[in-house]
């Protein structure tokens, strides 16, 4: 365990961005104590000061996980999030889409959104922008990518894709051996 390098703290907080743009210093600086992301086994961790000095007791090869994961690095640099991070991305979360509950089903089992399943987009959403992806009733279900602006999904097809999948919480069932 060990806190990030300038170079993973950079590849990091961009893909942070993408999500909640300047929210994320909202993440760090709580009242409710230090928060910190470390890096263990090519993951990070977002941890409380305090449980880090207690996972600092046990050596690497002991410790399996700490704090919530908030994704991985991979081997060529870039960096994942996983849905892990979903309760921490949805309250400040810049960009939102809600689908309809036709339309909830398909997403939680891995596949990108219609224009069809969409319920509301939040407004001036750029094409390519992260986006957290809700129920109608503001449940938070997973993330990803606009396919399309707000304005070019007004005037889209109803079969198009309008967001690209990357994260959703049936990933606890699906992947449950590889998720920690």
């Amino acid at each position: 365990m060990r806190p990030l390098t300038d170079e993973e703290t950079k590849t990091f907080f961009e893909k942070l961005s993408h999500y909640i743009g300047e929210n994320i210093k909202l993440l760090i600086d709580r009242p409710d104590g230090i928060y910190c992301f470390r890096y263990h086994k090519d993951r990070v961790y977002y941890c409380k000061e305090t449980l880090m000095k207690f996972a600092s007791n046990f050596g690497r090869d002991h410790l399996i996980s700490f704090g919530t994961n908030f994704g991985k690095f991979t081997k060529t640099g870039k960096f994942r999030l996983h849905v892990t991070a979903l309760d921490f991305l949805a309250p400040y979360a810049k960009f939102k889409v809600w689908l309809k509950s036709t339309a909830e089903q398909t997403f939680l089992y891995g596949h990108h959104v219609m224009k069809s399943g969409l319920g509301r987009i939040t407004e001036n959403t750029e094409q390519y922008q992260g986006v957290v992806v809700y129920s109608m009733s503001d449940v938070p279900l997973g993330f990803g990518v606009a396919a399309k602006s707000t304005a070019q999904c007004r005037t889209s097809d109803p079969m198009n894709i309008v967001i690209f999948h990357q994260a959703d919480i049936g990933q606890y069932i699906r992947e449950e051996d590889t998720l920690i």
